[in-house]
């Protein structure tokens, strides 16, 4: 009896001495993009580093070609896209273009808007 009470107190005592975990990475996080899309607010998480961003918007890509055509208003998408890097959002249209290149007609209106405005970055 007496053994198992000190097997219980020194599981217990182990347990408050653990570290707290270590966040879970960006990458490994699941991203609500319906909710990003509803609020227009991209959390600053993702857009911490290049590396991170270029993710989030791999993943944005993803998202987009997935859901239902006529899902997404082009102002929602266009509300994302504005808050990241203009590279990145060259990056997504790529991305788009290289991963269904039909699916561009659907978003023609913010594609060429996006374009227009960063073209000298297109050489770049």
């Amino acid at each position: 009896m007496l053994l198992s009470k000190h097997r219980k107190e020194t599981r217990d005592s182990d347990h408050m001495n653990l570290a707290p975990p270590d966040p879970v990475p960006v990458s490994a996080q699941a991203i609500p993009f319906w909710e990003l899309l509803e609020t227009g607010k991209v959390p600053d998480e993702y857009l911490r580093s290049e590396y991170v961003t270029q993710q989030f918007v791999e993943r944005l890509v993803h998202y987009v070609l997935s859901i239902p055509a006529k899902s997404i208003s082009i102002p929602q998408l266009s509300a994302i896209l504005e808050q990241i890097d203009a590279r990145q959002q060259i990056y997504f249209f790529k991305r788009l273009k290289e991963t269904s290149p039909h699916s561009l007609k659907e978003f023609a209106p913010l594609y060429y808007g996006f374009m227009a405005e960063f073209h000298p970055l297109l050489f770049t």
